[in-house]
C-alpha cells in the first residue's frame, strides 16, 4: 500500500495484488449498489484471485503511464477508487475520470474530497490540462460531485457505453486546468 495523498478524512493509497482480499471485501459489499451503473460482472470478478490480477493489471498501467488510481481508506478499510484513466500526453494532456463509493456512504462528502484531491493531483502533479468524466444522466448523486467541482457539461454522448445490456447515454462533463490556457 502506498500513500498518494491524504484528504481531511481519507487515505488515498495505490494498491498492489497483496491488498486482493480488501479490494474484494469493497466489491462484495457493494455488489447490488454498484450493479446499476457498472458493466456486467461475471462470478469470477468476485474472487480474491481475480481481484488480484486487476490489481497488477494496474499496476503496470500506473508504471506505463497510462492510469492513475487510488483506493479511499477511511476506517482502516476501502469506501471507494477513483482513476484517471486513458491518459495522452503530447497536444492532448487529458485523461478520463472514473470513480465509485460504498452504498453505505453515499451524500456525505467523501466522492468530492477524493476527486478534489485527486484533481489537484492532475492538474499540479501530472500537469493535465483537461479531465472528462461521462456520467449517465440518471445518476444524479455523480453528476452533483462533478458539478460541485466546476466540471461544465460538454453534451450528450448517445448510447455510449453498455451497461448490464443496455446502451446507454452518458453526459460528457469536463474540467480544464486553465492555468495552462
Amino acid at each position: 500500500m502506498q500513500l498518494v495523498c491524504k484528504t481531511e478524512r481519507m487515505s488515498l493509497v495505490r494498491l498492489d495484488p497483496t491488498s486482493a482480499q480488501l479490494v474484494l471485501d469493497y466489491v462484495n459489499r457493494n455488489r447490488a449498489f454498484l450493479k446499476e451503473w457498472e458493466t456486467e460482472r461475471n462470478e469470477l470478478y468476485y474472487t480474491k484471485s481475480y481481484q488480484a490480477d486487476l490489481l497488477e493489471s494496474e499496476v503496470k498501467l500506473i508504471e506505463d503511464g497510462l492510469l492513475q488510481k487510488v483506493w479511499m481508506l477511511y476506517e482502516d478499510r476501502i469506501i471507494g477508487s477513483i482513476s484517471l484513466s486513458n491518459i495522452v500526453r503530447g497536444a492532448f494532456q487529458s485523461c478520463h475520470l472514473g470513480y465509485r463509493m460504498d452504498g453505505s456512504l453515499v451524500n456525505r462528502g467523501f466522492m468530492t474530497e477524493g476527486v478534489q484531491a485527486m484533481i489537484d493531483y492532475a492538474f499540479e502533479v501530472m500537469g493535465l490540462h483537461r479531465i472528462e468524466a461521462n456520467i449517465m444522466p440518471r445518476n444524479t448523486a455523480s453528476l452533483k460531485v462533478v458539478e460541485k467541482l466546476g466540471f461544465y457539461d460538454e453534451g450528450l454522448a448517445v448510447k455510449y457505453l453498455k451497461i448490464h445490456g443496455v446502451w446507454e447515454d452518458h453526459i460528457h462533463m469536463v474540467l480544464r486546468n486553465t492555468a495552462m490556457e
